[in-house]
């Protein structure tokens, strides 16, 4: 009823005990992950976060814009064949009798 009251609480004897033997074992299991992590080339989510941020701090740099965009393959000022109508890609499909017609 003390404790309820706001007097003083009971120390565990053994609770320094537990913290310790809980902190080492979670650094054992630390050193294992960082095995696997080594092994299979696997970044920690601080670190992929740290490299991307430096990575746009770098393109950033100098810069008062936001960064551009990457340009898709196929979309600049390239020469563009000319491509074929729908009703050339439809007459190709059709019977020979009938791409006469269409061709005429």
């Amino acid at each position: 009823m003390g404790k309820m009251l706001g007097g003083d609480e009971e120390k565990d004897p053994d609770a320094e005990e537990r913290k310790a033997k809980y902190a080492k074992m979670e650094a054992e299991r630390e050193v294992m992950r960082q095995g696997i992590r080594d092994k299979y080339g696997i970044k920690k989510k601080e670190e992929k976060e740290a490299e991307a941020q430096a990575a746009l701090e770098a393109n950033a740099e100098g810069s008062l814009t936001r960064p551009k965009k990457a340009i898709p393959p196929g979309c600049g000022d390239e020469e563009e064949e000319e491509e074929e109508s729908i009703l050339d890609t439809v007459i190709k499909y059709l019977p020979g009798p009938l791409q006469d017609m269409f061709k005429k």
